[in-house]
């Protein structure tokens, strides 16, 4: 008798958040399977995860010379260093705004903004722009990024529970959609999801639970996705329902052994990626282009 897998089906799905307009948008989330698990859940993972590169708004200062080696070139240059992304082919690029964090340059709103309308004009791709967590400055910063580039569905994070109403409020009037970040727990993330819904639909939310790296943590935040991910689908809670954004080149290329040989680096963000990808991960963050290419081939 031959044997014939058990069929699993959930009722239900993730919100289909789509990032960017018109040629450049584009859609992560509406799943209702669990990830890579199509083979023995009955249902549709209608998006591809999507890979997004990181581009900096300063010359990096520490990063090992491999992985600023392939963007030494532009790395001083935000527009130069996105549209090297694009055409590495990423789905997204991911500009980190860490200039304007007080303890850096402490860069104006307005000149920010400035710096991300410049960015979004040379590309064609869709743009996710983050700030460094501080709760005084930050909600200054994506508000006049938000403004300067009205209407062009921005992904704007992070938001987090101290600084999250002016930050949504303005992802709202000026169409934009927004990253909620929890430190880790699933609890305060549906906290502050509870939150943000109550300014923003479901469908213009991600989620980020944080994501370390390889080593240092990563058993325990996987655990954190992955959680997340059945409570949204197999138990049906709405405010769990958002897809999922892994930001963690940054997380992996601080530590010691990436800093000691490109290979072993290369290896780390890769089963950094994949594990993400896996415990299901709608959009990951990536920094080395190598990795990059590897990760984006196993994903099709």
């Amino acid at each position: 008798m031959a044997f014939k897998a058990p069929v699993e089906s959930y009722k239900g799905k993730v919100a289909e958040v789509t990032v960017g307009k018109g040629k450049r948008a584009v859609k992560i989330g509406g799943e209702n399977v669990l990830a890579f698990n199509q083979a023995f859940d009955e249902g549709q993972f209608p998006n591809p995860p999507k890979i997004a590169l990181e581009v900096w708004d300063m010359e990096p200062q520490n990063w090992a010379p491999w992985v600023l080696g392939p963007y030494k070139d532009v790395a001083a240059d935000p527009v130069a260093w996105a549209k090297r992304c694009e055409e590495l082919g990423a789905d997204l690029i991911y500009l980190y705004l860490i200039s304007a964090d007080p303890n850096e340059k402490n860069t104006p709103p307005e000149q920010a903004a400035e710096l991300v309308k410049r960015v979004y004009e040379a590309i064609s791709l869709p743009l996710i722009v983050y700030t460094t967590g501080n709760e005084t400055k930050d909600p200054a910063v994506l508000a006049a990024v938000a403004k300067a580039l009205s209407g062009e569905n921005l992904l704007l994070g992070p938001v987090i529970k101290e600084d999250f109403e002016p930050i949504a409020n303005a992802a709202k009037e000026h169409g934009h959609c927004v990253v909620t970040q929890a430190p880790v727990d699933i609890n305060l993330q549906k906290e502050l999801n509870v939150k943000v819904s109550r300014i923003l639909p479901s469908g213009r939310i991600v989620l980020d639970p944080l994501a370390s790296a390889l080593g240092y943590g990563i058993e325990y935040c996987f655990s954190v996705m992955e959680r997340t991910k059945h409570v949204g689908i197999q138990f049906q809670d709405a405010m769990m329902q958002m897809p999922v954004i892994a930001n963690f080149g940054g997380e992996v290329w601080k530590n010691k052994e990436p800093k000691e040989r490109e290979e072993l680096g290369i290896a780390w963000e890769e089963v950094t990626a994949i594990s993400y990808l896996l415990a299901g991960a709608d959009c990951v963050v990536m920094r080395h282009p190598e990795v990059f290419k590897l990760v984006k081939g196993m994903i099709g």
